[in-house]
Formats: C-alpha cells, sequence, structure tokens
C-alpha cells in the first residue's frame, strides 16, 4: 500500500458533515462537496516503456495504492481542506475495507459507499512508463453495483447541504444521469467528468453541467452530441497553445449546454471555454513528473471544491492547475496530491 500522506486538518465544516454518515435519514449540513464515482484499488507496475499491443514488457514489482476517479477526486478535494462526502461501492473484501479505511485517513466522509455483497472491489491494472506517462485498464467490479436508486436516495439527503457535485463516469450510465438530475433539480452545481466518455453523457448535456474532458474525450463527446465542427478529428496529438479542432469542439459543446467547459491539457495546461464563446488558455506549470496518474481527478476535485466554496470559475481552473501540477510529483494516484498548506504555498511562491 501507499504510504499515507500527512495533510492539514479538514476544515470545520468537514466535522458537521462527517459527523452524521451519509447513509442515515436526517439530511447531512455543511458539505462542500459530493463526488459520485468509483472507488479502486490501483495495482501498478513501473516499466522501462509503455508496452506496444501484443508485447510484454517487465518491471521490477508491483505496488498498491488507492485510486478509482470518484474516490481520487474526493482525496483531492478533501485533502484542500474540503468537507467531502462520496457515494459509491466497494465489495466485502479485504481490499474494499482498506480502501475505505484510506479514504477515512484523507478525511473524506465514506457514509455514502455502499459495500456491495455480490462483487469484489474494482481494480484497476496501471503501467507507468519512465516520464511518468501511463496505460491504465480497469475492472468496475462493485462499481457496477452503484444503482440511480441508491444515488437519488443519498443525494436526497445530501444536496441539501453541499455546494457542489462532482460526477464521474466509471459507474453505470443511470447512476450517473441520476446524480446529474438531482443536482439539477436541487439548483446544485454540477461538474461533469466525461471519462470515459458514455452515451448518456450526450443526453445530460441540457442540464448544463461543468463539463472537465481531456483534448480526447472533449473531441468525442462533441461527435457523439453531434456538434462536432467541420474538420475536427479525434487522435491528433496534443499541442500547445491547443489544436483548432479541440477548441472548435469545447465551443460547441459550452453552447449546446450554456455551460462552462474545462478541458484538461496534460502538460500543456487547461483550455477554459465559456458559453459567451470566451476561451482562455491557461498554461501549464512547471512540474518534476513522477507519475501522471490522478492529475485529472485532482484537478477535478480541486475545482469542485473552490466552485463550492463560490469562487470564479476562472480561478477555480487555475488553483485546480496548479494542484494537478503538484499531483505529479509523487507515486500513485493520491501520493503527490496536494494538501490546502502545499497548495497556498506554490501559489504565493509563483506569485512572488
Amino acid at each position: 500500500m501507499s504510504t499515507p500522506v500527512t495533510h492539514s486538518p479538514p476544515s470545520s465544516r468537514s466535522a458537521t458533515a462527517s459527523g452524521r454518515r451519509a447513509g442515515e435519514d436526517a439530511p447531512v449540513s455543511g458539505i462542500d462537496v459530493v463526488v459520485v464515482g468509483a472507488v479502486n484499488v490501483d495495482m501498478v507496475v513501473n516499466a522501462p516503456r509503455l508496452p506496444a499491443p501484443g508485447e510484454t514488457v517487465v518491471g521490477p514489482g508491483v505496488e498498491r495504492y488507492g485510486g478509482g476517479k470518484g474516490a481520487n477526486a474526493a482525496v483531492a478535494a478533501a485533502r484542500a481542506g474540503g468537507a467531502v462526502v462520496l457515494v459509491g461501492a466497494v465489495g466485502d473484501d479485504d481490499i474494499g475495507r482498506q480502501a475505505l479505511r484510506d479514504l477515512q485517513d484523507d478525511g473524506v466522509d465514506t457514509g455514502g459507499v455502499e459495500v456491495s455483497a455480490s462483487a469484489p472491489t474494482g481494480v484497476a491494472l496501471i503501467v507507468v512508463g519512465p516520464g511518468g506517462e501511463n496505460q491504465i485498464a480497469v475492472g468496475a467490479g462493485a462499481n457496477d453495483d452503484v444503482s440511480a436508486e441508491a444515488v437519488v436516495a443519498r443525494l436526497g439527503r445530501l444536496l441539501p447541504g453541499a455546494g457542489c457535485v462532482l460526477v464521474s463516469t466509471e459507474v453505470p450510465a443511470a447512476a450517473v444521469a441520476a446524480a446529474v438530475r438531482a443536482a439539477r433539480a436541487a439548483g446544485v452545481r454540477c461538474v461533469l467528468n466525461p471519462a470515459p466518455v458514455l452515451p448518456v453523457v450526450a443526453d445530460l448535456l441540457g442540464l448544463g453541467p461543468i463539463l472537465t474532458p481531456n483534448a480526447g474525450e472533449c473531441l468525442a463527446l462533441a461527435e457523439l452530441a453531434g456538434v462536432a465542427r467541420p474538420g475536427a478529428a479525434t487522435g491528433e496529438p496534443p499541442g500547445a497553445p491547443p489544436s483548432a479542432s479541440v477548441r472548435d469542439a469545447a465551443l460547441a459543446l459550452a453552447e449546446l449546454t450554456g455551460a462552462d467547459v474545462a478541458v484538461t491539457l496534460g502538460a500543456d495546461g487547461v483550455l477554459l471555454v465559456e458559453p459567451t464563446g470566451a476561451v482562455t488558455h491557461v498554461p501549464p506549470r512547471p512540474a518534476t513528473v513522477r507519475d501522471t496518474t490522478g492529475a485529472g481527478d485532482t484537478f477535478n476535485g480541486v475545482l469542485a471544491l473552490e466552485l463550492a466554496r463560490g469562487g470564479p470559475l476562472a480561478d477555480a481552473v487555475r488553483l485546480a492547475n496548479v494542484a494537478a501540477s503538484l499531483s505529479v510529483g509523487g507515486d500513485g494516484a493520491r501520493g503527490g496530491m496536494p494538501t490546502a498548506d502545499e497548495l497556498a504555498a506554490e501559489v504565493s511562491a509563483r506569485a512572488r
């Protein structure tokens, strides 16, 4: 397992949120972010290079870390000082119990996480190359047991006291749809991370979620939604500034949703597109790269927290970009995720 990272104590709001389990009948107050998404255990091999199709590449060993896009984003928001509740599922097994302990140690309220008797905890198999790039395959396991009914029931108690809902798509489509619709009905800001791009996401765009795809997901989602502009092509290499096709796809999605689109570009920073047609390229931050696993999840968690606190979206994107740049300096998805103090120190240092 990964070595726990010392982090700042949760805010006073976190103590209120974790004082009552999210699964109980009474409403829960004092929540910054509710995350609906997957909980996995990451099995990581550091290899001399990423394998080509059909190729076997041997690394020196296997390491185990906490993972899952939902769980990772919840940890990122909690380490940054937020009161965070996670809605998801794990198996009734040793790795599931350890996954919950790890989340709780990082200040995440796991009262919304079901324990499935029918499926094991989800597992991600990750190969990390020498430059920190990775390849990931996920066995969903208990994540497939996250039902729309459970999401509706839990969000009914959580949303009245929440500042933002963050939804990722490693759980069933019905659960994703239920979460976005519940947020819309409650008037709570919703961030939707379409990773992977599921067909249901296209059906939810009219509800106006803030989208946070990477470049490939942005292009795929625009095509799925039928708004890909002429000349847009998937699979083109990333560039700085962002390619015209990615920019045009993001503009089309923002026009369709009436909400902002923040496209994460990895080493090229972030592209923020507003429904008005305004486009801002947030440049990359200098970073020491050990492992890029979880950088996008860090971005999403900190973005949702800053939005929950009422900050302007552009400022939230910039801070989330800083957090993501720090996250790649550690091992595993969560090893480099910054605490609130570390994040503040980095912002202060860069401002000098």
